[in-house]
């Protein structure tokens, strides 16, 4: 993701399977847990790198070549909003970085080109990255949700579809939160 040239071949390839891209979905990710005096330079620039730079160069290789009706749905975060109380500066960053690229990226693309560009922020869902959350987080978090849970992933891909869909067809620039109400508290 974090390579320009990989984001344009991965398109080419696309484009020569089927013909078209109508769909991109920017949800790669990586994080770190450090605190902020001790995040090292190279840290926190491969967090940047994945997570918003990769975002940026899959965005711009699909741009060139979606067609009107398209859609980009960028995987942001509620962290990207808010805080959750630990230390992830580089991450927040980037997803906050990323809820930006997004409304930019609508500006110019939607009435220009036709491509909806639209982000999610996520609350808590379990996932390969919250596996390394300390013991117990999760849990704990569940006081700072209206719903009082953490999140299903069914409930995730839906908004996926419906921001892909025809359905989101006057839906663009926007960053919808899907975090059981975490970030109105």
């Amino acid at each position: 993701m974090a390579d320009p040239q990989s984001c344009t071949d991965l398109v080419a390839l696309a484009m020569e399977e089927f013909g078209r891209v109508d769909v991109l979905v920017n949800n790669a990710g990586v994080g770190t847990a450090v605190p902020a005096t001790h995040e090292t330079p190279e840290q926190f620039r491969q967090v940047i790198d994945v997570n918003l730079n990769g975002c940026y160069w899959m965005a711009q290789a699909c741009g060139r070549v979606m067609q009107p009706g398209s859609s980009i749905i960028n995987i942001s975060s509620a962290l990207g909003i808010t805080t959750a109380g630990l230390p992830q500066a580089a991450y927040a960053s980037s997803k906050a970085a990323l809820i930006g690229l997004t409304r930019d990226l609508a500006q110019q693309w939607t009435g220009r080109k036709g491509i909806r560009v639209n982000a999610i922020a996520p609350g808590f869902f379990e996932s390969e990255m919250t596996d390394h959350y300390p013991p117990g987080y999760l849990e704990a978090q569940k006081a700072r949700i209206p719903s009082g849970r953490k999140g299903d992933p069914a409930e995730l891909a839906a908004t996926v579809v419906f921001l892909a869909s025809d359905a989101a067809g006057y839906i663009t620039g926007q960053t919808l939160a899907v975090d059981g109400g975490m970030t109105i508290t």
